[in-house]
């Protein structure tokens, strides 16, 4: 394997690879690493509603594949990384936070004794974080959304309390991930492609995936063959989507 890309290198270097060579396997160990480092991306506070399927299982990869719409990318990749949304844990998730507060501040610290900082986190895992995921059927979400929209009168407030916004947050972090493991691949000198072309509901089904989960993207992972990009990069020109206030 050539030396390692630095991130400028990897960023230049990924492409989203359609057609990947069969005669080139990829190390799963190596993958894993990048799954690995998928899991440091930032995530909206640090709630980790995240879980990534790594397929190296040719018998699966050729079930996955026509759920895929039959793509060159799925069809011919060596491994696949399925990405999923896991919001439902939300209760796990952030109990996992206030235990690593134990082993930072020390577990039942009277509240008196607590540092402002030691205070706030928990008052934000303890409270805070109940309040914007719990729903039941939407109901209280509307009625959170109706509070909040009522205190936004007033003062600055977080306005996307209703389920559905809390499932997008879920997804725009574990989006974080994904580009995370790509451009990790891409540093290593593996190429992949996002796909989000594909039955979903199959796809959970054949990987058995609990009734919460969700499938945010599929990524396949491959050395990209002679025709494996399509073409050259094209993006808009970055004077028309950048703009500085």
């Amino acid at each position: 394997m050539n030396p390692e890309k630095t991130v400028s290198e990897a960023i230049l270097y990924r492409r989203s690879v359609r057609i990947y060579d069969a005669a080139k396997p990829i190390d799963k160990t190596v993958v894993k690493k990048c799954i690995a480092q998928a899991a440091l991306a930032p995530n909206s506070s640090n709630m980790q509603l995240w879980e990534f399927y790594h397929i190296t299982s040719k018998d699966i990869i050729t079930q996955i594949a026509p759920f895929c719409f039959n793509q060159n990318a799925a069809k011919t990749a060596q491994q696949l990384v399925v990405f999923i949304t896991r919001k439902d844990l939300w209760k796990q998730r952030a109990k996992a936070n206030l235990r690593f507060m134990d082993s930072n501040f020390g577990k039942n610290t009277p509240k008196e004794a607590q540092s402002s900082r030691e205070k706030v986190a928990r008052n934000y895992y303890g409270k805070i974080i109940p309040f914007a995921y719990a729903d039941f059927l939407g109901v209280f979400g509307f009625f959170k959304y109706l509070m909040m929209q009522t205190i936004g009168l007033f003062k600055p407030v977080y306005r996307q309390v209703k389920n559905n916004d809390m499932r997008i947050v879920a997804h725009k972090t574990c989006g974080l991930a994904a580009q995370n493991f790509m451009i990790s691949m891409a540093a290593k000198g593996y190429d992949t492609c996002p796909m989000e072309g594909s039955d979903t509901l199959r796809i959970k089904k054949l990987l058995k995936l609990p009734l919460g989960a969700e499938i945010n993207m599929i990524v396949s992972c491959g050395i990209r063959s002679e025709k494996g990009v399509y073409g050259e990069r094209f993006r808009i020109p970055f004077e028309e989507v950048y703009t500085e206030i």
